[in-house]
């Protein structure tokens, strides 16, 4: 594509490609084909690889992340590959506009009647395609919170309010910033209920007793 604008159409296959690629549900598919039943009908209910990992079954709960966090990075490679002869802004809006749209599929999919997962694992996935200093900066710091805090919701909720902040230390171009800020946002959201179980100092710790199982990115 060697031209400097993105026509509407091919936007949209972005955007609903996109979307449609993260509405599919790892962690649903994940847990029935491995006899381990409905993902959604235990613990939280939630779709996510913590939850899956609810079912003791970690080769499951590892799948699942892989897969909620390979369909953002997929998401934005296509776009990137769609774009690979265009301006670097050019290629940057196509390749948020897919990843972001995965993004939102993966915690509002159409599959599920638009109840997914808190997004963490393919907010991780599609900063990684997108912009990988990023990627990495935001995973270093979930990792370095996981281990003085053991709490994996607040590792992820201060990932996700500094990714934005990491673009701009980085000069990625502006596009990345308004999708780690849309993404940012929506798991702060998703993460309402954690939030407050935070602020009471009841927020479950990894590692802790066995009715709160060890916690991986959703």
């Amino acid at each position: 594509m060697p031209t400097d604008t993105l026509s509407p159409l091919l936007i949209a296959a972005a955007v609903i490609g996109g979307y449609l690629l993260g509405s599919i549900p790892f962690g649903v598919i994940a847990t029935r084909l491995g006899g381990a039943g409905d993902v959604r009908s235990i613990g939280s209910g939630n779709i996510g690889a913590t939850n899956v990992l609810r079912t003791g079954r970690k080769d499951l709960a590892a799948l699942t992340l892989l897969g909620d966090g390979g369909k953002g990075a997929l998401a934005v490679f296509i776009a990137w590959g769609l774009t690979r002869e265009a301006p670097q802004n050019v290629q940057a809006v196509l390749t948020s506009l897919a990843g972001g749209a995965a993004f939102i599929g993966h915690i509002f999919p159409v599959w599920l009647k638009f109840k997914g997962g808190k997004g963490v694992a393919t907010f991780f996935g599609t900063l990684l395609a997108a912009a990988w200093p990023v990627g990495l900066l935001a995973g270093a710091t979930w990792i370095l919170m996981a281990l003085v805090f053991r709490m994996s919701s607040l590792a992820a909720l201060t990932a996700a309010v500094l990714a934005p902040i990491y673009v701009f230390v980085t000069d990625r171009p502006y596009p990345i910033a308004v999708l780690a800020v849309l993404m940012a946002v929506l798991i702060f959201i998703r993460h309402k209920d954690n939030i407050a179980r935070l602020l009471k100092g009841q927020e479950p710790k990894i590692g802790g007793k066995k009715d709160a199982p060890p916690q991986t990115p959703a």
